[in-house]
């Protein structure tokens, strides 16, 4: 099973949109780390950045967002509707598959040093890190904020942070990292401007309050719409669904003389929590998840999974048909990235199979420790080329998201404008990664023509077409993306790194193809 976290760190800076885009850039110039989402409200003064990768990639990348944050965010300079302590203002870790709470709590722990360490912001742990039971909720760690954690850290020993000295960092504040299971950041518009009535309807909701369990709520101003917000987080979607809060708040808001004029998801959202809500507002009899399409086709392939590694009839043909069948049907993802990236995943996988078996051959018993390497090689680029047959997809649908936020004032469009430009350097990235091992990979196989054995010489060229494919055509979805981007030096550096990558392979490929020429 492929190694997968989701992080999502909070920024304290939501209108000084090139400190974000920098930010942003921080992060991902790590490899294998992947932007899903990102959000910026300028009434909160605040951005949610979705990361996903595997653990330590997804680990450094956020390490490098919080020294980055702590340059550019001065929080004496700082005012916003939502509270917060740092200029990296929270980092929590997600298991996403393969990877366990319990190991999210050590990354985050890792990760809490590492800040301290390298940028010198203190770190306080929350939720399934935290080490008080006090600290388990991040509202009673941020008690007062930047301003009254500022004094108190260093007077009261229960606010003294967990990694670091009391002194908070003097314009970055400190930092809260911490694990979690999946949060839904869900508002609530009120038709009126009355913070004072969302913030009645937010004590009456919130479990801190005697309201419902797994709920955080609070309410605010938002000046940009002169709305009141009944602003939540969701923690456990399963036990306290979003319909259920939607209806209590309605209900609260008619009984205050007002009424919703609108709500919003920030960041992403499961897709059973729809399901979900969809279920009770359409009153489906006898609904099951498995009657969701995507669902049906996972769950298939699972079983064909599980039955081939059980030895039982499950055929090579119906493991790929999942899939196959994903890609057919009439929808952009997934798409010629993700199919890319299953090129590359399947070139790997030749090149694992090749190599182990020439590992167990006594004809090349010579090289049975760099085979051992090479499989060991092989295997991580597959598993990471397979996680980007989704990231891909994911990168393409944040574009989609982005072309549907409203766009009926000046500030809205300019507000779109900026998100599908982000969007769109995302759905770059995440196939010019894929070219990047592709091209690596590419030729790691042609080491492994070397000291393979002969029997085996058309896996590994078979791979090694397989790679090629995948560089050129992640390239190809790279190419088409730039069309739309109006960041005339990030073309300019896309370009060249695409037109390097290309070289690599074609130069690669032409003295393949030449060998083949003269063994036939």
């Amino acid at each position: 099973m492929k190694r997968l976290v989701e992080c999502v760190p909070n920024f304290s800076e939501g209108r000084d949109l090139a400190k974000v885009d920098a930010i942003i850039a921080a992060m991902r110039e790590v490899p294998g780390v992947y932007l899903l989402d990102r959000e910026s409200d300028p009434d909160h003064n605040r951005s949610v950045i979705t990361l996903a990768g595997a653990p330590e990639d997804v680990a450094e990348a956020a390490i490098r967002g919080v020294g980055r944050a702590a340059e550019l965010i001065d929080l004496t300079q700082h005012s916003g509707a939502h509270p917060r302590m740092g200029a990296a203002d929270v980092v929590p870790f997600i298991p996403i598959s393969g990877v366990t709470l319990e190991e999210c709590v050590t990354l985050a722990k890792k990760v809490a040093r590492e800040i301290w360490q390298r940028f010198h912001v203190p770190v306080y742990f929350y939720e399934a890190a935290a080490t008080r039971p006090e600290r388990v909720n991040l509202e009673n760690i941020r008690r007062g904020q930047f301003e009254g954690l500022r004094e108190g850290a260093q007077n009261d020993p229960e606010r003294t942070p967990d990694v670091g000295d009391p002194r908070l960092h003097p314009t970055a504040g400190a930092t809260v990292v911490g694990a979690r299971k999946f949060l839904i950041a869900y508002n609530i518009y009120l038709n009126t401007p009355d913070a004072a009535i969302a913030k009645q309807i937010a004590k009456t909701i919130r479990f801190s309050s005697g309201g419902f369990p797994f709920v955080k709520a609070m309410g605010l101003y938002v000046q940009s719409r002169n709305l009141a917000q009944v602003s939540m987080n969701l923690t456990d979607f399963e036990q306290t669904p979003i319909y259920k809060v939607f209806e209590a708040v309605k209900l609260q808001a008619a009984q205050l003389g007002t009424n919703i004029v609108g709500s919003e998801i920030v960041g992403l959202v499961p897709r059973r929590a729809l399901e979900i809500t969809a279920e009770a507002y359409l009153q489906i009899e006898n609904f099951s998840p498995a009657q969701v399409l995507e669902n049906r086709l996972e769950e298939s392939a699972a079983t064909a999974s599980g039955g081939a590694a059980g030895g039982q009839s499950a055929t090579f043909a119906s493991l790929a048909q999942p899939f196959l069948d994903a890609v057919a049907r009439p929808s952009p993802t997934p798409g010629g990235g993700s199919v890319s990236a299953l090129a590359g995943a399947l070139g790997a996988s030749l090149g694992r199979m090749v190599a182990e078996l020439s590992g167990r051959k006594k004809s090349q018993a010579a090289h049975a420790e760099e085979l051992s390497a090479a499989a060991a090689a092989f295997e991580e680029a597959s598993q990471r080329l397979t996680t980007a047959i989704d990231l891909d997809a994911a990168s393409y649908e944040a574009v989609v998201a982005a072309h549907k936020l409203p766009r009926v004032s000046a500030a809205e469009r300019e507000i779109r404008q900026v998100a599908i430009q982000n969007a769109l350097k995302g759905a770059i990235e995440a196939p010019f990664e894929i070219a990047r091992r592709s091209a690596d990979l590419f030729e790691k196989l042609g080491q492994l023509e070397r000291i393979s054995s002969p029997s085996m010489i058309s896996d590994v060229r078979v791979g090694r077409l397989m790679a090629a494919a995948a560089v050129r055509g992640a390239l190809e979805n790279v190419t088409v993306n730039l069309e739309s981007v109006t960041d005339a030096e990030f073309i300019r550096r896309a370009r060249s790194d695409a037109e390097a990558l290309a070289a690599r392979v074609v130069v690669n490929q032409q003295t393949s193809e030449r060998k083949i020429s003269a063994s036939t």
